[in-house]
C-alpha cells in the first residue's frame, strides 16, 4: 500500500467519524492503489463495490482536503464514476 493510500484511509476514517456509509464505494488513485468505503469503514482494498471513482493523485487530494467539490471534479472530467451514481452522490455528501 502506498503512503498516499494509507494517508487517505486515515483521513477518510476521520471524516466519517464513526458513521457508517450506506453502500460501498472504491476510490482508484492512479498509480497509487485503491481504497474502499463501506459499512465496515475505510480500508485499502481493490474489492468490487457499488461504485468506483477514479482520479489522479492531485484531484483526489484536492477533493479530500475540501479544495475541490467532487461534483465539480466529475463535471470537469477530473473524476470518473463507474457504477451506482446514487452511491457516488451519497459519498460526495460525506466528503463535503
Amino acid at each position: 500500500m502506498s503512503q498516499i493510500v494509507a494517508d487517505a484511509v486515515k483521513a477518510l476514517t476521520e471524516k466519517l467519524s464513526g458513521d457508517a456509509f450506506d453502500g460501498s464505494a472504491k476510490f482508484e488513485i492512479e498509480g497509487e492503489g485503491s481504497l474502499v468505503i463501506d459499512a465496515d469503514g475505510v480500508r485499502a482494498s481493490d474489492e468490487d463495490t457499488d461504485v468506483t471513482l477514479s482520479a489522479d493523485v492531485d484531484t483526489f487530494q484536492s477533493i479530500l482536503e475540501g479544495d475541490l467539490n467532487p461534483t465539480a471534479a466529475f463535471m470537469s472530467g477530473k473524476l470518473t464514476v463507474d457504477g451506482d451514481m446514487g452511491a457516488a452522490m451519497r459519498l460526495g455528501s460525506v466528503l463535503a
